[in-house]
């Protein structure tokens, strides 16, 4: 089998940026494309040189998980060791799973691919739709919370913890009833309360009813929060939020349109 090494540079690289994408989803990370991006290249940099050292057994294993271990360490954003284990972890779970899975396929379709060392080569070049999937699932994405935006006629929230603050889409939710403290509390997508606010160190929290069933989802207090929308700004402080799902707009209390 001839592998040319442009085409695997770029297989290498969409594959590596997709497990990283997805990793970086899954724990959470705040991690921007860029550090993915610099990170798969040099993965796929990696793959690519890596046959010629002829390494096999315990040594070539040892050698890839410590490049594995580097390339999550570059791609993420991690301000403790906690952080920097759950994306490798996840990294590593979604390797062995994927190239499990890529072998038990090529082996029903009969489709063509050589081992060694550790590294499967085949005639299909499986990163490349995969990296097409994922950019289509972002742009998909962020087209509709673009459309999401539009349909709150532009509200716009932005909420100050600290020396830290963050701008996002908002909207009145009417079905929004949770209370606490005997205050009303509005929801807030995870990931941006996790620029806001240090989840793992909550200390309040509220249980909230979904279909799913009951979640604990971490409490806070915001200093200050701004609401502009219409030409109209409402001010407030000391309004509560808890770190909800992962959409990209804030979810805030009916209450709060009656503040002056």
């Amino acid at each position: 089998m001839e592998v040319y090494i442009e085409y695997a540079l770029a297989e290498n690289f969409c594959m590596d940026f997709f497990l990283l994408w997805s990793a970086k989803a899954l724990s959470k990370n705040r991690a921007g494309a860029g550090r993915l991006a610099v990170a798969s290249a040099a993965g796929a940099a990696f793959a690519v040189l890596f046959p010629l050292t002829g390494l096999s057994g315990p040594a070539a294993v040892a050698v890839k998980l410590l490049a594995g271990g580097a390339m999550c360490l570059a791609a993420g954003r991690y301000s403790r060791f906690a952080g920097y284990l759950k994306f490798a972890l996840v990294f590593s779970a979604l390797t062995f799973a994927l190239g499990g899975g890529l072998i038990a396929l090529f082996s029903l379709a009969d489709i063509s691919y050589a081992t060694g060392g550790g590294v499967v080569l085949s005639s299909v070049p499986v990163g490349i739709p995969l990296a097409a999937a994922l950019a289509l699932a972002v742009t998909s994405k962020k087209l509709a919370a673009r459309i999401r935006a539009r349909m709150t006629g532009g509200l716009r929230c932005t909420i100050y913890a600290g020396q830290r603050h963050i701008t996002l889409p908002a909207f009145f939710d009417s079905g929004n009833k949770l209370y606490r403290f005997g205050s009303p509390v509005c929801a807030l997508p995870r990931e941006a309360a996790q620029k806001l606010f240090d989840l793992d160190r909550a200390e309040r929290f509220i249980s909230v009813g979904t279909v799913a069933g009951s979640r604990r989802l971490p409490l806070f207090t915001a200093d200050r929060v701004e609401i502009s929308g219409d030409g109209k700004k409402i001010i407030l402080s000391g309004v509560l939020f808890c770190a909800g799902g992962h959409s990209r707009t804030a979810v805030l209390h009916p209450d709060l349109a009656e503040a002056n």
